[in-house]
């Protein structure tokens, strides 16, 4: 369950599709919170991709206050977040959902872009789509390596790990309790 006192510094990760930018959007609502949508800060214009170590350096100047909400998921980078974070909200919607969403998604454009990129509908549709099969296919394999990497650089912070949508509304309201019932996995 959220709380302001101690969560300052939150990631919020999970599949694409898991619906990261809706509840990172809710959460920085509720909590004040600036909120880091890292899609927006990715691409360069044109939507060329940064190198490695561009992004990696951008991710450090974005990172550097003491509040944030970071949504994205970026595995390459994720140990940058997960080294600040107090926090770590992993939405694990089943696969075929955040199918379903990203086939949906394509039909609507977003609201904002990155500085510098244009986007037509097609344009939209067609990369959304592409998502599907690569849900599919990375399922296990994403939250694996991501879990992984978790262990690894975000010990120290606190897990939520929600599971429904139910977690997910429990966790944003702070009501009842979200470490049980499968919805919500809490550990440090």
């Amino acid at each position: 369950m959220y709380s302001n006192e101690t969560q300052r510094r939150i990631v919020v990760t999970g599949m694409a599709g898991s619906g990261k930018s809706t509840f990172s959007r809710a959460l920085a609502v509720k909590s004040g919170l600036p909120l880091i949508h890292l899609d927006l800060h990715f691409w360069k214009a044109g939507w060329t991709e940064p190198s490695e170590a561009e992004w990696r350096e951008k991710q450090r100047g974005l990172l550097a206050n003491d509040a944030w909400i970071a949504d994205g998921n970026y595995t390459e980078t994720l140990d940058l977040r997960l080294e600040r974070a107090d926090t770590v909200v992993v939405l694990a919607t089943p696969w075929w959902r955040c199918a379903g969403r990203a086939l949906l998604r394509g039909c609507r454009m977003p609201d904002t872009l990155p500085e510098g990129c244009e986007y037509s509908a097609w344009q939209r549709l067609r990369d959304e789509w592409r998502l599907v099969p690569l849900i599919w296919r990375n399922r296990r394999a994403e939250l694996e390596r991501e879990q992984a990497i978790i262990a690894r650089h975000g010990q120290h912070a606190t897990r939520h790990v929600l599971k429904s949508k139910r977690a997910i509304r429990e966790f944003l309201d702070g009501s009842g309790d979200v470490t049980g019932r499968g919805h919500s996995d809490e550990s440090n």
